[in-house]
């Protein structure tokens, strides 16, 4: 039956109790199918029986019970008696088809590869102390540091020591774990590093993963998760035991438990834009037609590239999103949630999930996704970059993570990967993308790579062209493509080629890393990391390996010994960010305040955060990228003589390593510098002010140089106009007009000695209006005179005075 442009006609309804509602004394089945003649409840004793490839195919003999419908559709049975441990399917009669068997969508408990619906009685899968168990409070989704990890990858390595539930759940309940040179290893690791958050890729069960094949000890099957199968049930293959629908939530409530204990909330990566298939997914057989988006034939659309998209614009679709996501949050004390192709979720649900789970259930949920498609879909309000704005929830930041490595899985490079002219998109990166897609940084999700594509070390390997050398396979589908095993083929390979442990962190592939990262981890914007890169993780150079098994995607604890000034260079920059509030500002205003671009350009970006940004005890901070092959020697601002390094080339962190006095640094190749200086050295002027005194007319300070735009209006109205400059090199963003006669304005803006060009808008009030549609830039030329230009409203020419 084709439900699509009928859908309208279809009754909805808005109880929240769709599903099974469990007690001692009765369970309440409720299951939304308006479209459906009957429904019947089939009780059974056991978990039915499995054929070789983990499936039951035949779900007769159970007990049956008739189900009423009501006015909405939903179809209701209340069951007198303890029914804790029975397991349970529906048999669904539509129009014209012959009665089928379908699992409850709303499960929350399933046997072994999701193949029935299980009761479980949920207060008896709480862990002990579950009753206290409290969220971490980060403060807003500002301050936190995510950490992206897939769970089996966690502790698949066969070297570290896990006494049991190796790639599973269990395997996060060990603590004090150690290398054999007495490093912290697993969640003790990540406690060490400094991360807010753990961001777990798919959790929920999915389908291609037989979960009794890997109880039995079967290795050979792996899947990142992207495929989901039961939205509302943790995934079996992780669990003790997949056959007791129990173990699974007993066991993920304990992840939970045991991150909170650490400081460490959980944010659920959460599949709601596809299904795995659809004749066998959780929706069809239920409601054949409503849960998948069609185009005018009636034909499944394809946003996601998989070959179905969900129609989240649909009330039962966007209520069943809603009810899951609450589920989550309420039941397993889940701290946020990452959305895979948020594109293809319609923009009203994403803003009501976001409101209510902020509201109703806890103020500090993490909301965040993928701002695209898959494919191309009829959805009309995609939730594309730009649709976030001021809506509360925040999207990845792609713009952002290719000025900084270039493309994903090819040899284009960035600003950290060698790329020349990606100056002016780092540093819309840097301000948290409030003049690309955003209205405030907690929008922007800052990263450089995930789990998709080429991992950052096999990316940097790659553009370096040292995959040769490094002996990294062509890989196919999880697979070499010349025929060796995977295990063979990594083996023989040797990432880390030409990088001498005796001198780690001079080496220009591990320089370049920690140059990415620490741009994300220095800008405006909610930062996100993936798992390794702390420990110069590879993948052998597999961009796509969601099915290429351990011996790719194990994150290998070894290599924490062996680069450990990586990690604790990356623990340093961590404690640097949460320490200072100068690097989280939380509105466009004081970004435009208190960040100004220092330099832009010839591979150096250079900004200065100043007057105590967001609350911070530091005056002035001064960061510095230099991704140029050569040492670079940077003005500093001459507000102060005497500035504190806290991240060099070597260290990081919020400690002072070294002093600099005078007007400039070097910052050594491949590298970045973070300094401040003290508010008791900073100079003053006459009145005893501390902070940049700004040259008026024709006046010189130092080496800095003085541009005098000269505005003139046709009409004579000026109130409300400014200029937006930026490239000074000191101080960008607001410069005000100042009416200096009738129907003549100018504005003196203040630019450092290597700078020869600027941009620059006129613009009212806060881009109101433009006086011209473009971006505008003046030639400046070398020399130490004002410059000073007429520019007058509607003309692009400019004329020198």
């Amino acid at each position: 039956m084709q439900v699509g442009n009928e859908a309208s006609l279809i009754p909805v309804y808005n109880g929240r109790d769709l599903g099974l509602t469990y007690t001692k004394d009765d369970c309440l089945f409720n299951i939304w199918a308006p479209t459906a003649e009957h429904v019947t409840l089939a009780l059974y004793e056991d978990a039915g029986e499995y054929d070789e490839h983990g499936n039951v195919t035949d779900h007769s003999g159970g007990r049956e019970f008739p189900l009423t419908r009501n006015e909405y559709g939903v179809w209701s049975l209340k069951l007198q008696g303890d029914w804790n441990g029975y397991f349970y399917m529906y048999l669904v009669t539509l129009p014209g088809r012959e009665p089928h068997y379908a699992a409850d969508p709303y499960s929350i408990a399933v046997s072994a590869n999701g193949q029935r619906s299980a009761i479980v009685d949920l207060a008896e899968t709480d862990p002990a102390g579950w009753e206290n168990d409290v969220r971490p409070h980060h403060g807003e989704p500002l301050d936190a540091v995510i950490y992206e990890l897939h769970v089996r990858d966690f502790s698949s390595d066969p070297e570290a020591p896990y006494g049991g539930g190796r790639g599973g759940f269990r395997a996060f309940l060990q603590t004090g774990l150690k290398d054999t040179q007495g490093n912290s290893i697993g969640i003790d690791h990540l406690q060490e590093l400094g991360v807010t958050h753990v961001h777990l890729m798919p959790v929920p069960d999915y389908k291609t993963v037989n979960e009794l094949a890997v109880a039995a000890g079967d290795r050979s099957v792996y899947n990142w998760g992207y495929d989901p199968q039961h939205y509302n049930v943790p995934e079996g293959s992780y669990a003790s035991d997949p056959a007791d629908p129990a173990a699974r939530i007993r066991e993920f409530k304990q992840v939970v438990q045991t991150l909170h204990a650490a400081g460490i909330g959980v944010i659920m990566d959460v599949v709601y834009n596809h299904t795995f298939s659809v004749d066998d997914g959780p929706f069809e057989p239920i409601v054949p037609g409503y849960f998948y988006r069609t185009d005018e034939q009636g034909r499944l659309t394809n946003g996601s590239g998989v070959g179905n998209e969900l129609a989240t614009e649909r009330p039962m679709v966007r209520k069943f999103i809603k009810d899951s996501l609450r589920f989550w949050a309420e039941e397993y004390h889940v701290d946020g949630f990452r959305f895979d192709l948020l594109g293809l979720i319609d923009t009203p649900t994403v803003e009501e999930f976001t409101k209510e789970l902020r509201s109703e259930v806890f103020p500090g949920m993490m909301i965040y996704g993928e701002p695209w498609t898959g494919g191309d879909s009829p959805l009309q309000h995609k939730t594309l970059k730009g649709a976030q704005r001021g809506k509360g929830f925040a999207v990845f930041n792609d713009n952002f993570r290719n000025a900084i490595k270039g493309d994903s899985d090819g040899w284009g490079t960035g600003f950290a990967t060698g790329a020349w002219g990606k100056e002016d998109d780092v540093v819309q990166g840097i301000r948290g993308a409030i003049y690309d897609f955003t209205e405030v940084p907690s929008e922007t999700i800052n990263y450089v790579t995930a789990h998709d594509n080429l991992n950052l070390w096999d990316k940097i390997i790659t553009t370096r062209h040292m995959r040769h050398a490094c002996s990294f396979p062509e890989w196919n589908q999880g697979m070499p493509a010349d025929g060796r095993s995977a295990a063979e083929a990594v083996e023989s390979a040797d990432p880390y080629h030409r990088v001498n442990g005796d001198d780690l962190l001079k080496e220009e592939s591990v320089r370049r890393s920690l140059l990415a990262n620490s741009m994300v981890l220095t800008s405006q914007g909610i930062p996100f990391i993936h798992a390794g890169d702390e420990l110069l993780r590879s993948k052998y150079g597999d961009h796509n390996s969601y099915r290429s098994g351990d011996e790719v995607n194990a994150i290998r604890w070894g290599n924490k010994a062996r680069f450990l000034p990586v990690f604790r260079y990356y623990q340093g920059l961590i404690a640097l960010r949460r320490s200072h509030p100068a690097f989280r500002m939380r509105t466009r205003e004081q970004v435009e305040r208190h960040l100004e671009i220092l330099r832009a350009s010839d591979h150096v970006v250079a900004f200065r955060l100043h007057g105590y940004a967001n609350g911070d005890d530091w005056r002035n901070i001064v960061v510095i990228y230099n991704g140029s092959d050569r040492d670079e020697t940077m003005f500093l601002p001459d507000d102060s003589e005497r500035w504190h390094i806290v991240v060099n080339d070597c260290q990081a962190g919020a400690e002072t390593l070294s002093i600099a006095e005078g007007d400039r640094v070097t910052i050594p190749r491949w590298s970045m510098m973070v300094l401040h200086d003290d508010a008791d050295d900073a100079l003053s002027d006459e009145g005893g002010n501390t902070g940049s005194k700004m040259p008026g007319a024709g006046e010189q300070t130092g080496h800095f140089r003085t541009v005098e735009m000269y505005y003139q209006r046709t009409d004579g109205q000026y109130e409300g106009w400014n200029v937006w400059v930026w490239g000074t090199g000191v101080q960008d963003g607001h410069v005000p007009l100042t009416m200096i006669g009738e129907g003549l304005a100018v504005a003196r803006i203040r630019v450092a000695p290597h700078v020869r060009k600027i941009g620059y808008i006129f613009r009212l009030n806060q881009w109101e209006d433009k006086d011209i549609d473009m971006d505008r830039y003046l030639e400046l030329g070398g020399g130490n005179e004002t410059v000073q230009v007429i520019i007058r409203s509607g003309t692009v020419t400019v004329q020198a005075v």
